[in-house]
């Protein structure tokens, strides 16, 4: 009986040390620290929250540049990536069918060469990135579907080259930029 008494007290110091303490330790220090990062990086327009800076969301009006490819729809909750291996055949069936789509909604030549990361979901399934050649490509139709003027075409695609990221400081990547910002920006040039 004394040693489950022990035992016991063991369990409730641990639980209420890294269950609860920790937990709080940590999170005064991130507000402290990087509150906007603390907080979910949210974006907020008008006064009203329209998304994060770290996670994708699907935009599927001829007036929005598209995201990547998501397996979990976009969804934080389960976020994961499809796992299927390089030579399944599901995901190769994917790829040649998400390249036919991009070039059919952006009305490109069928020898047009489609950046990867419109081809394959990420990891992790929520990626808010895309490359500014996937940009690009887009800009025909969006300036189409919005009837820009070449004035507005032609700050469509500065405003591109603006708002590109560079790749990680250390870290071996592509420039990239995050599309939800990108729609936010493509707005108010009307």
């Amino acid at each position: 009986m004394k040693t489950l008494l022990i035992s016991l007290k063991i369990f409730l110091f641990f639980t209420v040390l890294t269950g609860i303490f920790y937990p709080l330790l940590i999170t005064g220090i991130a507000q402290l620290a990087f509150p906007a990062k603390a907080n979910g990086s949210m974006i907020t327009e008008n006064g009203k929250t329209v998304g994060s800076k770290l996670i994708g969301q699907q935009f599927d009006s001829a007036i929005y540049f598209t995201p990547r490819p998501s397996a979990v729809s976009y969804n934080p909750l389960p976020s994961g990536g499809s796992n299927f291996g390089l030579t399944n055949q599901k995901l190769i069936g994917l790829v040649t069918e998400r390249e036919q789509q991009f070039i059919a909604f952006n009305q490109l030549d069928t020898l047009s060469e489609v950046p990867s990361e419109m081809l394959f979901a990420s990891a992790s399934g929520l990626d808010p990135h895309i490359s500014p050649e996937a940009a690009l490509l887009q800009v025909e139709r969006i300036a189409k579907a919005r009837k820009f003027n070449p004035d507005q075409k032609q700050r469509l695609v500065q405003e591109i080259k603006m708002l590109t990221e560079p790749a990680h400081f250390l870290y071996p990547g592509k420039q990239r930029i995050n599309v939800l910002i990108l729609n936010l920006y493509t707005d108010q040039l009307q």
